[in-house]
């Protein structure tokens, strides 16, 4: 893997945009972005205010733009920030986590009622009703109920995001996250890609678990989300 491959992930929105998924993107050579009901990520070629106002020409009503950039992002007149933190973008090998009591299943168009309503109880990040389209979600169920789950998200070049790793509170502490990681890493991987994933600085515990899988932090990145004034 060469370095420009690995400077993708950079700034992964406008490379996924620009790349491997550039047939989702919506804008124009100024600012680009995700379809809303899939996710809410964009990103702009530069932060002059051209491009903020191109993204603006994007965006409409109460409709919230989020980015994953190198730097803080300062945003003009014109718009609110609602979100501001910062999240560790994580690369390697998840190793495998087998499960003796449960079964990974894929999940597809008739989960998502499961889907949202699940991450809308764990909060793992936006899930919106066309999120699963983004690529494969595995889940595991106790009886009908999808109790957790995990998928791919931003595709910049050759790197697959991981995504949306959560699991009912009741049924913690028993391995379903490292399983399902694994198992999206190892579908990422049978493709002769490469998995990564991001999550916010202060879940340390999360960290601490991605770790011990194996990845580690290749650098921190700032999710800056905002809306239009007015």
């Amino acid at each position: 893997m060469s370095d420009s491959d690995v400077a993708l992930l950079d700034r992964p929105i406008w490379s996924a945009l620009t790349t491997s998924q550039k047939h989702l993107a919506e804008g124009g050579p100024r600012a680009l972005r995700y379809p809303v009901d899939m996710t809410p990520f964009a990103d702009m070629v530069d932060m002059s205010d051209a491009s903020f106002a191109a993204l603006g020409d994007l965006m409409s009503g109460s409709q919230v733009a989020a980015l994953f950039t190198p730097e803080p992002v300062d945003v003009p007149a014109g718009f609110k920030i609602v979100l501001a933190e910062s999240g560790e973008q994580m690369i390697g090998s998840p190793a495998d986590s087998p499960l003796r009591d449960a079964e990974i299943v894929t999940l597809g168009p008739a989960d998502v009622p499961a889907m949202m309503a699940l991450t809308e109880l764990t909060k793992p990040g936006p899930f919106a009703l066309r999120t699963h389209e983004l690529g494969t979600f595995f889940g595991i169920r106790a009886g009908s109920e999808l109790i957790a789950m995990a998928g791919e998200r931003m595709k910049p070049g050759k790197f697959v995001e991981m995504t949306a790793v959560c699991v009912h509170p009741e049924y913690r502490g028993r391995g379903y996250a490292q399983a399902l990681l694994a198992a999206v890493a190892r579908q990422i991987e049978a493709r002769g890609e490469f998995p990564f994933l991001h999550v916010f600085s202060k879940n340390t515990s999360a960290i601490a678990l991605y770790e011990r899988q194996g990845m580690r932090i290749r650098r921190r990145l700032h999710v800056t989300a905002f809306m239009k004034e007015g």
